[in-house]
């Protein structure tokens, strides 16, 4: 089965706040498995998988990672195996638990991913470490399997490389050169490049870090062909996979008035950030602002777990 397009991405206008309209591009209804930028960045991944005869995916990430979930479905629909390294050994031992409650490693599951997990110090050393030492441990899977590292293709933690930045060149269309402003969420900076490298020189790129840290720049400019960009580093609530109750509130109420559902991670931080700095001055009346919604939206169910643990709100579905 071939990873395609399943259904039209639309600009769909949010809001018009003194003269400033705000649009989001539906990238999250790409596909109903592999949405948004994950789609993007995998697509000639897995083309040059197949080119090159590999017929084993291997990626990184932890628990919540969008990624793991949409390479194990990519995979599947591909007809190839996947392994996942899995930050957090502690994980495997609770595993039957983990799968009732973690909907992205139940959904690579589902999908025949081989996980393995390891520590966080191993994890680490990931870059520095042959996989074939990471093969040695002792895993979780479906259904188990032998690898053969002549077969086996290795994709980037988050997806990022080369690969995916030519994806997600693919995001921004004709029709979007009248935008001003093109805002995206900012994971490994993949999405970021792509869409920097696809703009108008006229355009202005803000990307809107889910982490904390200087290290994304540096990434970004090993793709980026174009200095129109800056990072927002003012709303990533706390970090990575950080969430409070501000943020919850509104994801719950962008849902109730556009009935479009956000992720915890990514578009949700980014929306805030550009609805907060509308309202306090930072674009020039009559802008127009394209934002990305690049998916996620399988991770709401294990955020919702861990928020009901704590007594708090969780996210409306």
């Amino acid at each position: 089965m071939n990873l395609q397009e399943k259904n039209t991405v639309e600009n769909i206008l949010i809001q018009d706040i003194n003269g400033i309209g705000l649009y989001l591009k539906r990238e999250d209804l790409l596909h109903p498995q592999v949405s948004g930028n994950k789609f993007r960045k995998l697509k000639y991944n897995l083309a040059f998988a197949k080119k090159t005869n590999k017929q084993t995916l291997l990626t990184y990430g932890g628990a919540f990672s969008n990624h793991i979930a949409a390479t194990a479905a990519a995979a599947s629909l591909q007809g190839l195996r996947s392994i996942g390294i899995i930050r957090g050994d502690e994980l495997a031992k609770k595993i039957n638990t983990v799968l009732e409650e973690n909907t992205t490693l139940q959904t690579a599951y589902e999908n025949g991913m081989k996980l393995i997990f390891v520590n966080r110090g191993q994890y680490r050393k990931k870059d520095n470490i042959p996989f074939t030492e990471f093969l040695k441990h002792d895993s979780f899977a479906k259904k188990d399997f032998r690898v053969d590292p002549s077969d086996v293709y290795i994709i980037p933690e988050g997806g990022t490389n080369a690969l995916a930045v030519r994806g997600c060149e693919e995001i921004l269309q004709e029709g979007d050169t009248g935008f001003d402003y093109i805002c995206c969420p900012v994971g490994t900076g993949g999405t970021i490049s792509g869409i920097i490298n696809a703009s108008a020189h006229k355009q202005k790129i803000l990307g809107f870090p889910a982490l904390k840290g200087d290290f994304l720049t540096a990434e970004i400019k090993k793709y980026a062909r174009k200095d129109n960009w800056q990072l927002i580093t003012d709303y990533t609530f706390g970090g990575y996979g950080k969430i409070n109750t501000q943020l919850v509130d509104f994801i719950n109420t962008f849902k109730k008035e556009h009935k479009i559902a956000l992720d915890p991670v990514y578009t949700s931080k980014m929306l805030y950030g550009i609805c907060d700095m509308v309202n306090n001055g930072y674009f020039r009346a009559g802008a127009n602002i394209l934002a990305i919604h690049t998916g996620g939206l399988q991770g709401i169910a294990g955020f919702n777990s861990l928020l009901s643990k704590k007594g708090l709100q969780t996210i409306d579905t």
